[in-house]
């Protein structure tokens, strides 16, 4: 029973905080938190204000990949929709949602 008494002690207070695998979780946690969580949500919150900003006229690429020129837009069940015109005459209606960047300011391309 004195040996137990004795040995109790010294094996408690034997280790630190700092170097407890406890500590090296939460500091991986904050590492992750600060690099990973919070640029994305950045990015998310100037991707809905660019999204807010849109109107008729502006020229946007979709999440796809199609570039065009924003016609329309209108509010279908709920949702908001996007008309979109990719060529002369070819209209295209997509989620508002799918709209992923406004090109207007973009300069433009020449073809070869």
């Amino acid at each position: 029973m004195i040996l137990l008494q004795e040995a109790a002690p010294a094996a408690t207070g034997s280790g630190s905080f700092f170097a407890s695998p406890l500590f090296l979780m939460i500091l991986l946690l904050v590492v992750m938190y600060v690099f990973m969580i919070l640029p994305q949500r950045r990015q998310q919150k100037q991707i809905e204000a660019a999204r807010r900003a849109l109107q008729v006229g502006s020229k946007v690429v979709t999440s796809g990949g199609v570039y065009g020129v924003i016609k329309d837009m209108v509010t279908e069940n709920g949702k908001e929709v996007v008309v979109v015109e990719i060529a002369t005459g070819v209209k295209i209606r997509i989620d508002k949602a799918s709209v992923f960047a406004d090109t207007s300011d973009m300069p433009q391309q020449g073809r070869k």
